[in-house]
């Protein structure tokens, strides 16, 4: 129950202060968006399969964020910035529907 209030708290919030982010981080935004979704997507899947740890989720969240917005800032220091951003977006967006397709199997059983 805590974490749908921390997620109905942080959507009002941010619909009701709508921040700005700053043009310099605007290029790392959708990769941590994405890296945020594989960590929640991976977490789901193991609740369903009864072997979520939050310690492990929190790790993997942080980590996930990090070591995309790291892959794209080496990108950009050596001009390839938006290549690798799309690598990034490709990988992660393979696990985020393997592991969609882990839950979907599971609920249905099919």
């Amino acid at each position: 129950m805590i974490p749908v209030i921390g997620l109905v708290v942080g959507v009002t919030a941010g619909l009701l202060l709508q921040p700005t982010v700053p043009l310099a981080l605007q290029p790392y935004l959708p990769i941590a968006i994405i890296a945020a979704l594989d960590a929640v997507v991976g977490a789901v899947r193991a609740l369903g399969e009864k072997r979520f740890d939050d310690r492990v989720f929190v790790i993997s969240f942080i980590s996930n964020v990090v070591i995309a917005a790291l892959i794209v800032f080496l990108g950009d220091q050596l001009g390839v910035g938006s290549q690798l951003s799309t690598g990034v977006v490709v990988v992660l967006g393979i696990r985020i529907f393997a592991n969609a397709a882990a839950i979907r199997r599971r609920i249905f059983r099919a």
